[in-house]
């Protein structure tokens, strides 16, 4: 996964960050991970402890989203030429992003994020 960052104006080095410390994003991390681990022991699955691990059928079951969403990826998926392994990874990454916000369900919402950090390939559109 790829995402371009504009440079930093020095500006906005000097005002105070607003949003979360490092310990409450950390908290929130760990959390989301400890669910994901929880998740896959319940599935039975060998050697799967988050989302970046899952694939196939199990994907699928934990990284549905709902009809808005799986409208976006689809769309996406034509507009972006995602092959497999990318429609997969936006799942997954989709799936995280539930997990961070502590939601049961992918959203729209979720997806969209997940493409907004996909970088367009040169050549594609």
């Amino acid at each position: 996964m790829h995402g371009d960052v504009p440079a930093v104006d020095p500006l906005d080095l000097a005002t105070p960050p607003p949003g979360e410390d490092s310990a409450t994003v950390a908290a929130r991390v760990a959390a989301a991970r400890s669910v994901q681990r929880e998740r896959y022991e319940a599935m039975t699955l060998d050697n799967v402890t988050c989302n970046a691990q899952v694939d196939g059928e199990a994907l699928e079951e934990v990284a549905s989203p709902d009809y808005d969403g799986r409208t976006l990826l689809t769309q996406a998926a034509e507009k972006m030429h995602l092959s497999a392994r990318g429609y997969h990874r936006i799942l997954r990454v989709a799936r995280t992003l539930a997990d961070l916000e502590g939601v049961a369900d992918i959203k729209r919402l979720h997806i969209a994020e997940a493409l907004s950090f996909r970088r367009i390939a040169p050549g594609r559109s």
